[in-house]
């Protein structure tokens, strides 16, 4: 058996990890009634006899005894951290798989990455090691992390290259939430090409997620719901954005709604650099039998710009791949319907005309009778890189803040001028794939942004 495990860092990090594992509590637990430690909950999730006491030894078989996450959480400002060690899923985290500091990294990149990294680079490599001792099969790391902050971007661009360099054998596939034009973080944009170069050097996939598109999908949904608009076919408090199911009026936190997206995100996600995602349903439909229309929608609203989780409009790009993870009450036939039915509308590139990846699992996500999540390899990401590009140098060129990094040790001028050559040449690479739509095969060195 295969397992994963997922190190969160920073604010946003830790907040999307504790909904990711609520979630997958929740949906094994609607599956496997009788609480059996199994193959699937494995993935995630070591079953520890707390008997022997000390640290406690892995069972493979039997009723649950503790479940502890395969997770490592790590935030240099503890409030986060503390809060999820306070509530409900406490015990599923193991304490000595926790990273905390007090003072925080200001916001700031340098913090997080060059003196955070240095002082915790020990302690970060000896709870990786750890564990991964704990893994049969150990196959990939999911790293959760911010942009536009401090930790998250430079702590959590650290904890990767040191990934790579301890275990260059298992994939890297991270998780990147990126601020919005209008963050509150001034300096986020400096924050954000420092991270994309190490994403850009040291990820085997990205993920990158927009707080803007979550923020408009939330509401919208929510704008649906409450003008009746989707009528009678939704049930209840069945948005994906839904605190655990419950029917009780539930005050979600601000950022709950979101997060919960992007938890469902990565708990349809199986091992396929920067992918474009979409989920879809966001709300549960009320029948069981679901009219092959609705299905044929489901697809059609997973390439649609409304349902992508950053801004963007794939269908009007160009495709290098895409994969279709399909979950529920969905036959073989009505995946193969609806790619064929499609594809006249989407634009993929020369030599790959047949990119497509599918999956088909049976048993669908909690409280729904099926879902899709589309991955694409699409250029419409570009213009979410150009607009950071053009946010970064409107600061960059007044030299503006940058006495808050360079004051840091080993952090020099020349980071930011290889920080945003490397995005330029990632821009440069998509404007090239773009050339050639509908062209002539392009060369195979630029192959290395494709799946």
């Amino acid at each position: 058996m295969t397992q994963s495990v997922v190190v969160q860092v920073g604010q946003c990090g830790n907040q999307v990890g504790c909904r990711f594992w609520d979630l997958a509590l929740r949906e094994h637990a609607a599956v496997n009634k009788k609480g059996i430690y199994d193959e699937a909950l494995s993935s995630f999730f070591r079953n520890v006899d707390t008997r022997s006491g000390g640290d406690g030894h892995d069972i493979s078989k039997g009723k649950i005894c503790s479940l502890k996450a395969r997770a490592l959480l790590i935030d240099m400002e503890e409030g986060v951290v503390n809060e999820i060690l306070q509530g409900p899923l406490r015990d599923v985290f193991d304490s000595k798989q926790l990273i905390t500091d007090v003072s925080g990294s200001g916001n700031n990149w340098a913090v997080g990455h060059k003196l955070y990294g240095c002082q915790y680079r020990e302690n970060i490599v000896e709870k990786l090691r750890k564990t991964a001792e704990h893994c049969d099969c150990l196959q990939c790391f999911f790293v959760i992390h911010s942009m536009g902050g401090g930790t998250g971007s430079g702590l959590g661009t650290f904890v990767l290259n040191l990934l790579e360099d301890e275990f260059p054998e298992v994939y890297r596939f991270v998780t990147s939430v990126y601020p919005s034009s209008e963050d509150d973080v001034i300096i986020s944009p400096y924050n954000s090409v420092l991270a994309m170069k190490e994403l850009n050097e040291h990820a085997d996939c990205v993920l990158p997620i927009e707080n803007e598109s979550l923020f408009d999908i939330v509401n919208k949904i929510h704008q649906m719901v409450n003008s009746g608009k989707l009528g009678s076919i939704v049930k209840q408090n069945s948005l994906v954005t839904s605190s655990a199911g419950s029917t009780k009026a539930v005050q979600e936190k601000s950022f709950d709604a979101m997060n919960n997206i992007i938890a469902n995100l990565l708990l349809n996600l199986t091992r396929l650099h920067y992918l474009v995602s979409s989920l879809t349903p966001l709300y549960t439909l009320a029948d069981v039998n679901v009219p092959s229309r609705r299905l044929d929608q489901m697809f059609s609203d997973a390439f649609s710009r409304d349902h992508q989780l950053i801004q963007a409009d794939p269908k009007h790009s160009l495709y290098l791949a895409c994969a279709l993870l399909v979950r529920g009450n969905v036959q073989v036939s009505d995946l193969r319907r609806n790619i064929e039915r499609l594809k006249p509308s989407m634009h993929f590139v020369s030599w790959n005309q047949e990119g497509w990846k599918t999956g088909l699992c049976s048993v669908p996500p909690v409280g729904h009778s099926h879902s899709l999540l589309a991955l694409a390899n699409n250029t419409c990401v570009k213009p979410t890189f150009m607009e950071l590009k053009d946010r970064f140098m409107r600061l960059y060129k007044k030299k503006a803040h940058l006495h808050h990094y360079l004051h840091i040790d080993g952090m020099e001028q020349s980071c930011f001028s290889e920080a945003i050559s490397s995005l330029s040449d990632l821009i440069e690479e998509y404007n090239e794939l773009d050339a050639t739509k509908g062209g002539p095969r392009i060369d195979p060195s630029r192959l290395k942004i494709a799946v």
